[in-house]
């Protein structure tokens, strides 16, 4: 049985026998069909992975590591240097170091292909010039990784910012109508109008939401089911002890619905046909599941890659709307979305969607808005640890005992006391409570990042509950009143709980658990700012 991929470089999969998901096809046409391109997406996504395959090929050819893929008995270009430039391996807080290691890179590169001329720059631009005037008619393949970390690093360090800004911006200038690039790919997290990819250098494309390669960076379930089906048949006999040659194709499907419900519906496709897997959750689930003897759907993209500076970057000086953050599309217009300048200035929504928090939920049509929303449950948990960060100034533990929530297995007045800890731990001067809808959101914001199952505003056939949290034995109803007089609660109060009644929150689907319905009333003066009445609705 072949291991999961743990490197992005081509040529360590092979050594160690590792799944590769061939991707080839889409490789081969991308560089039939375009000299140079542009692909923007989030971290931990396989960006990397694709530029070392793009380098490889050109660099090496397909012998030996591209047997048994799509491409072995297809590829006829001729062997080109590769020039590699990972940004991430550069200075952020020094335009002069980064210059310096930029250029110190390209003249490494000059050496190794023992050229005449010496690079003495200490400008990339002027080191790039020199470098095309050293190769004369020869030709270079050109790969630059993560291109915008320097400038995501520097969100709220506008002057910095811009001196990155202008260097970058003249380094693509000087690659634009270059002879000697045989083939140039960039990629990054962002998509940014100002650096000049998309302005002096508008001479590359820009594929990051081009149908045919919507599926070049990121696992289809198709592709899943083929490269990692030992893997599958694998879980599914822990799950039924049974052995793995016994393993059903619908026990097969039913395991990647469950995957597919965690970690899938990331779309890259601007007819928002197309929706791939995030390569990295993937790999760790299933990594987990071979080593652990057991089907344990975690949250492995946030571990690792889901907490980006840039985004920690950009709340410092931003505060997110945390309501429209919960519904579950949210609109924004094309423009916004298709031609974003700067990151000190971007759109918020724009740059959760870079960042992989939300993804397209709607095609890109210029003459209408755009559908933004979170792809699936283990990016949404993400999305509300990282805004408990920000929103609350300490950790509030939702557990009781034993790894038992709270809501799970405590009474009312511990449920309550949790909530009033939750709400005392506010940062009140960038989120104030100020109305019941933002009472709401604030503490659906903590159960969803605590991993609770939430139902927002449930629909029965009344009317909306304010929360409603599932536990397999247990369901919680809340419904919400806000006052900031303390002559208003007994009548706020009376008011939730005439709601509760009247239009029967929670009995739908209810099964065989448990019903706790509670009306409260939260109190928003300053000298109280805490759920003030409460009441068991028998």
């Amino acid at each position: 049985m072949k291991v999961i991929a743990q490197s992005e470089n081509i040529e360590n999969l092979v050594d160690k026998d590792s799944i590769y998901v061939d991707k080839t096809e889409y490789i081969y046409n991308l560089t039939k069909q375009y000299d140079r391109v542009f692909i923007s997406r989030p971290r931990r996504f396989g960006k990397s992975l694709t530029l070392n395959t793009i380098g490889t090929l050109f660099e090496k050819g397909v012998e030996p590591y591209f047997k048994g893929t799509w491409i072995y008995n297809k590829w006829e270009q001729d062997k080109y240097p590769v020039l590699h430039l990972n940004f991430l391996k550069y200075r952020t807080t020094s335009v002069e170091e980064f210059k310096e290691i930029f250029s110190g890179k390209i003249a490494e590169f000059a050496d190794s292909l023992k050229l005449t001329k010496r690079i003495k720059s200490k400008e990339p631009d002027l080191a790039i010039s020199e470098l095309f005037s050293a190769l004369d008619e020869k030709r270079i393949v050109i790969l630059i990784d993560e291109y915008d970390c320097q400038l995501t690093a520097n969100i709220n360090n506008p002057e910095l910012y811009e001196k990155f800004r202008i260097c970058i911006r003249e380094f693509y200038a000087a690659l634009k109508g270059a002879k000697q690039i045989k083939f140039l790919a960039v990629t990054g997290v962002t998509r940014l109008k100002d650096v000049s990819i998309f302005s002096v250098g508008s001479d590359i494309k820009d594929l990051s939401y081009n149908n045919a390669y919507s599926k070049l960076i990121g696992f289809t379930r198709d592709e899943i089911k083929h490269f990692y089906l030992d893997y599958l048949k694998l879980g599914v006999s822990y799950e039924k002890d049974k052995a793995p040659e016994n393993v059903t194709d619908s026990e097969i499907e039913n395991l990647i619905d469950r995957m597919a419900s965690h970690y899938d519906s990331y779309c890259f496709d601007e007819f928002n046909k197309n929706k791939v897997f995030s390569t990295y959750s993937v790999n760790g689930f299933l990594q987990d599941l071979y080593e652990k003897r057991t089907v344990r759907f975690g949250d492995y993209w946030y571990d690792v890659g889901g907490l980006p500076s840039i985004l920690m970057n950009y709340m410092d000086s931003h505060n997110l709307d945390i309501e429209k953050l919960l519904t579950s599309e949210i609109e924004i217009p094309y423009n916004d979305f298709k031609n974003p300048t700067s990151l000190i200035d971007i759109n918020e929504n724009v740059l959760m969607c870079q960042t992989g928090y939300l993804t397209l939920k709607s095609e890109l049509d210029p003459y209408d808005n755009v559908l933004l929303g979170p792809a699936n449950r283990e990016v949404r948990s993400a999305l509300f640890s990282l805004l408990t960060l920000r929103i609350y100034e300490r950790n509030i533990s939702p557990y009781a005992s034993g790894k038992k929530y709270v809501l799970e297995q405590g009474t009312v007045e511990d449920i309550i006391n949790l909530f009033n800890e939750v709400l005392a731990a506010l940062s009140y001067d960038k989120y104030p409570v100020k109305d019941e809808p933002v009472l709401r959101a604030l503490l659906q914001v903590y159960l969803i990042g605590k991993n609770h199952d939430v139902r927002i505003e449930q629909n029965n056939s009344k009317g909306r509950s304010d929360i409603i949290v599932n536990f397999p034995k247990r369901r919680v109803v809340l419904e919400l009143k806000y006052t900031d007089k303390v002559n208003s609660e007994k009548a706020k109060l009376a008011e939730a709980e005439q709601q509760i009644i009247e239009k029967g929150y929670g009995f739908e689907d209810l099964g065989g658990r448990e019903l706790i319905q509670i009306a409260c009333v939260f109190n928003g003066a300053k000298t109280k700012r805490q759920i003030s009445m409460y009441k068991k609705v028998e």
